[in-house]
């Protein structure tokens, strides 16, 4: 048994009861450091595991359930829904149980029970591996699959489930005259990347000919259109996928962020990259100026990305989306006095909600008479004319493109300033 691997499963044992047990955020989690002390290689093995039994989580508790009497402390509980994971996708049995058991034995508070970890995993790894594929794709929890069903319909939830369930491949954008690894060309234009491994060791990394960047994300400044020597605003800039586009076009770019911890790495990006951009830490609801054009990536519940973040749905409990539709609201507001006559401002967030998107445009037009919907702004290659709302947005969901792996949930709208 490798002292590897178990010091790898123990941290995603650790992350798990963060994110199930305090509500924390992957990325917060990481962040704070919590795998810090591991190798690379286990770094990110540690991470895939945690991802993989989130995403499978339903699956693995309606497999546990049948050899429990009851509900074990969360730390043992969550050891026996990873080693469930990675029994039913194949691994060895042997190393998954004895890591599991030395993990539990070695706590001063669970070790009594390493005895149940071992009966339970060996029941699983008989019969798990034949069970799992038979099992329905794990559902949303209800507090979001109840308003996504009422805004999309159950049959668009299914294939958003199924998406999520399946992750999400790499994308990439590239600077306009760079040569791509060797992937598959989106309609958009990004390039997607199966399998991709290690993404510092990829063709290009080092040299700074692209960034990772969802295809869907990647949309919002080809509806703003930038162009060479204009002043654009990038409010809510980090992590920085946006202003590496903006900055790329030419513009002269202003990257403003709340959180100066955020925008290291778009300061780290812009550097490989050989961009240039200004970049503020500061409020965007404080921020003064007077820009050709403004890209506003509003704070948003993030509902979009659940296919690269399946932590969300259980940190989660949707309590804080009043309070940051309310802050978009005014965020929109603001930006609008920002902008010069005659500029355009790209509204977009990563929320499969309405209210986040839909709703806060129409009720912008309603409020702002110098305020119009540029629907022409989505006329770029790869955007299916489904996808154009009636109030002239483009909205962006998970079950789009399913045999290309979909893509993250987005809404976005171009807004012309009259002249």
């Amino acid at each position: 048994m490798s002292n590897s691997a178990t010091a790898a499963r123990r941290s995603a044992i650790y992350l798990l009861d963060q994110i199930l047990g305090e509500g924390r955020l992957l990325p917060e989690c990481l962040a704070a450091g919590a795998l810090d002390r591991l190798a690379p290689e286990d770094r990110a093995r540690a991470q895939r595991l945690t991802i993989e039994t989130l995403r499978g989580l339903e699956r693995v508790d309606r497999l546990l359930v049948d050899h429990l009497r009851q509900t074990p402390a969360l730390t043992v509980h969550n050891a026996l829904r990873l080693g469930t994971v990675e029994l039913c996708q194949g691994e060895a049995a042997h190393g998954v149980v004895n890591s599991m058991v030395e993990i539990v034995g070695r706590s001063r508070k669970h070790g009594r029970l390493k005895g149940l970890v071992n009966a339970v995993l060996r029941k699983i790894a008989a019969d798990g591996p034949d069970a799992w594929p038979k099992m329905r794709v794990p559902r949303l929890p209800e507090w979001l699959r109840d308003p996504l069903i009422m805004a999309w319909g159950e049959e668009a939830v299914k294939g958003m489930e199924q998406a999520h369930f399946n992750g999400a491949p790499l994308d990439l954008t590239l600077k306009s005259d760079a040569e791509a690894p060797d992937g598959e060309t989106l309609p958009t234009g990004s390039v997607r990347l199966r399998d991709a491994g290690q993404v510092s060791t990829l063709p290009g990394y080092e040299a700074g000919t692209w960034w990772v960047q969802d295809a869907a994300a990647a949309l919002p400044v080809r509806a703003l259109a930038p162009k060479a020597g204009e002043k654009i605003l990038d409010l809510c800039a980090a992590p920085g996928g946006k202003t590496l586009q903006l900055a790329a076009a030419g513009a002269d770019v202003t990257a403003l962020d709340i959180s100066d911890a955020r925008l290291v790495r778009v300061r780290e990006n812009l550097k490989r990259t050989g961009l240039k951009a200004k970049v503020i830490a500061g409020d965007a609801l404080e921020h003064q100026g007077q820009y050709d054009a403004i890209l506003l990536d509003a704070p948003c519940s993030a509902t979009g990305t659940i296919r690269r973040h399946p932590d969300l749905p259980f940190a989660k409990d949707g309590s804080e989306f009043g309070e940051l539709i309310e802050l978009q609201a005014r965020m929109l507001a603001h930006a609008w006095t920002l902008l010069r006559p005659g500029g355009r401002l790209v509204y977009c967030t990563c929320s499969l909600l309405p209210d986040e998107g839909e709703v806060q445009i129409e009720e912008a037009l309603g409020q702002h008479p110098d305020m119009q919907v540029d629907r022409s702004a989505l006329g770029f290659s790869g955007v299916e004319e489904s996808w154009i709302t009636e109030e002239g947005g483009l909205r962006l969901r998970p079950d789009y493109w399913p045999e290309r792996g979909g893509m993250d949930g987005f809404y976005i709208a171009c807004l012309n300033k009259s002249a």
